[in-house]
């Protein structure tokens, strides 16, 4: 009977565990849905497409040389977790200002888009593709020469969709995550939670609820991804990453490096996760790389730069 009486108890304490984990893991898939509250300061147009059977919005700031009457090249800003298309206008002004159409969005289950019932990493990514196919028949842009400049998790979705061959001209990473345990244990210790045992059985709880295949899961990995398209020489990228960085720390960069040293990369000395534009560097740097592989025209003015050297350190 004692024996019995164990087993009744354990196995209530395995519920009570299992359902501790699945409602942490259902608050952790539900983002901050925070409204952008500041509009771009320059000339734009309110915008939308439809990405998953959801609307998604955002702003098309048009190309400063639109009058000219030909296609110019565009840079999109995708936003990381929680995050919104207001809260990466910082990156937006400079772009535009060196000759760039620009194009900010908001995810599905951010800022002003649509719901989704489990968001996730991969969510990022499919967004981006749709973001990618409206801009490239937008009659303003030169659809062969468009660049990603993603944040956080954006830029982890767009490795993702570099990987589904979307359209990608050249690509920008700034503080991305490259591992899920490494996503997950940042959440937590936002939440002030400990990260183990739950920085493990979290992602297999999203992977079950966002009905994720295992075979995609395990294909996203951007260390493997950006490996493979710096062996095939597919598409320019360029890896950013802060060494004061507290949230995403930044061995998720020295991760990608240690499977591909080649890869051109920059670290910053600035505190925060969302603060990289700060560093006189990254402009230095970013600029000259968008132009060179987008094929814009130097022009004079605060917005020049030297060109970027193959690899910064």
């Amino acid at each position: 009977m004692m024996g019995l009486w164990i087993l009744i108890i354990v196995a209530a304490i395995l519920a009570a565990g299992a359902a501790f984990v699945w409602l942490l893991t259902r608050k952790a898939q539900r983002p901050r849905q925070l409204p952008n509250e500041t509009a771009p300061n320059v000339p734009y147009e309110e915008v939308s497409w439809n990405s998953g059977g959801q609307l998604i919005r955002g702003w098309f700031l048009p190309p400063p040389d639109a009058a000219a009457g030909e296609p110019q090249p565009a840079v999109v800003v995708a936003h990381g977790w929680g995050s919104n298309r207001s809260r990466v206008l910082r990156y937006a002004g400079p772009l535009h200002e060196a000759g760039f159409a620009v194009l900010l969005y908001d995810v599905r289950a951010h800022g002003d888009s649509g719901p989704h019932p489990a968001p996730s990493g991969l969510l990022f990514y499919q967004d981006l593709e749709a973001a990618i196919d409206w801009l490239g028949r937008h009659p303003d842009v030169d659809a062969s020469r468009i660049g990603v400049l993603g944040h956080s998790l954006g830029a982890f979705g767009a490795v993702l969709a570099l990987d589904a061959g979307a359209p990608i001209a050249a690509l920008v990473t700034d503080a991305m995550p490259v591992r899920f345990a490494t996503m997950v244990e940042a959440e937590l210790k936002r939440r002030g939670l400990p990260a183990f045992p739950l920085a493990q059985l979290i992602p297999q709880v999203m992977v079950w609820r966002s009905r994720i295949p295992r075979r995609v899961m395990k294909r996203a990995d951007p260390a493997r991804i950006l490996a493979d398209n710096a062996q095939d020489q597919r598409v320019p990228t360029l890896h950013v990453h802060s060494r004061r960085d507290g949230f995403i720390p930044p061995s998720e960069l020295d991760h990608v490096l240690s499977r591909t040293p080649s890869l051109s990369h920059l670290y910053v000395d600035v505190e925060g996760h969302s603060a990289s534009e700060r560093d006189p560097a990254f402009w230095e740097t970013v600029l000259p790389f968008f132009r060179t592989h987008l094929s814009v025209p130097k022009k004079s003015g605060p917005a020049s730069h030297p060109a970027a050297s193959p690899k910064v350190i």
